[in-house]
């Protein structure tokens, strides 16, 4: 009777990792007696894992990745341009914690999308907080935060977040409006969180999509110049896998 009210007690406090711990530590055949200590330790280790697991789950809803993907899985055997060493090193998280950036590069459907995806999940499994945003839908949002008088409150969380992916970057020509608001996002980021970039169009070529001169300047003086770039070639990961048979694997 004891152990339930200890149990409830627990769940009451909410340490369910506890109550947890316990419940599996009592259903156990006990061959020898555990030191008080060493209950305690056990116990109290699975709190913190399950409340680090917790985090981590918020971490991975709050950054609404647009496909799942880890480091683990990236494929190194599609010729594509990539290394291997350049993504372990990426995947340590040494430049989230120099607030530098990362750009992915090259044309359409060879994985940029899902190393830029691989990376954040990285990152939130190291503790950082990450957004996910297609290009086209930050800017939606931007204006959207204007029309609704919450655009101030939006560029803080944006500024607070250590790694913000930006895909699909340069599909379209950037309005007055947008290129403005893009450079207000970068401007609070340089030098105190990093940014992740994927584009089919090369980083020097980003002037044109910027558009006016001196805001190009500063979007790319922002994003550029301290970055990692990963300039991806090759064939299509799409069309390999549509040209694979229903026995076949498909690459990743």
């Amino acid at each position: 009777m004891l152990v339930e009210q200890t149990m409830e007690k627990l769940v009451s406090m909410k340490l369910k990792g506890m109550a947890e711990a316990l419940r599996r530590w009592m259903e156990q055949p006990k061959e020898k007696e555990m030191a008080p200590l060493d209950l305690v330790g056990l116990v109290a280790d699975a709190e913190w894992r399950h409340r680090e697991q917790r985090k981590l789950s918020s971490r991975l809803r709050k950054a609404r990745f647009r496909q799942e993907a880890c480091v683990e899985d990236i494929d190194y055997q599609h010729p594509r341009s990539l290394q291997k060493s350049v993504m372990l090193d990426l995947a340590s998280c040494r430049w989230v914690h120099a607030n530098q950036n990362v750009i992915f590069s090259g044309k359409t459907g060879v994985g940029k999308s899902y190393l830029a995806c691989a990376l954040g999940q990285k990152a939130c499994r190291e503790g950082h907080s990450v957004l996910y945003r297609r290009a086209s839908r930050l800017y939606d949002e931007l204006a959207q935060a204007r029309a609704d008088g919450s655009y101030y409150a939006l560029l803080r969380r944006i500024a607070k977040t250590d790694v913000l992916i930006v895909d699909d970057f340069g599909l379209e020509v950037l309005t007055a409006t947008q290129r403005r608001d893009f450079l207000e996002v970068l401007e609070d980021r340089f030098g105190n969180a990093s940014t992740i970039m994927t584009s089919q169009l090369d980083p020097k070529n980003w002037h044109a999509i910027v558009g006016e001169e001196t805001i190009a300047d500063s979007v790319c003086d922002r994003l550029v110049h301290n970055a990692h770039k990963v300039r991806l070639a090759g064939d299509s990961l799409r069309k390999v896998k549509g040209s694979l048979t229903a026995d076949s694997k498909p690459a990743k």
